[in-house]
């Protein structure tokens, strides 16, 4: 399994917006490119959604970062891009998953 983590900053008021957006586009790249969701995490600190996506390897992270991750869904792309103030260009962490005791079933049930 791979992980990748990516960040943003989203304009006041525009957290609800944001968060709906990445739900739908999190469905549509799981759909179209094969990963295995995400979760998005608020990092009070720093102020910024991080989201954490899973993939069955690198390879499949790999070819849907170089496509861009783009879907089909114009909509959701624009209501995210006009949520979000600040982002990084690439992401903050990609790490390869050596032993994995989360409980899948338990959050599954959650």
């Amino acid at each position: 399994m791979f992980v990748a983590a990516y960040w943003w900053k989203v304009h006041p008021g525009k957290e609800d917006q944001f968060r709906a957006a990445w739900r739908r586009g999190t469905a549509l790249i799981r759909e179209k490119y094969g990963s295995l969701g995400s979760r998005l995490h608020w990092d009070a600190r720093e102020r910024r959604f991080i989201g954490v996506a899973e993939w069955p390897d690198r390879e499949t992270w790999q070819r849907a970062y170089d496509a861009r991750m783009v879907y089909d869904d114009p909509e959701t792309r624009a209501a995210f891009v006009d949520a979000i103030c600040e982002w990084a260009d690439e992401p903050l962490l990609l790490l390869e998953v050596t032993d994995d005791l989360l409980d899948h079933a338990s959050a599954e049930g959650a």
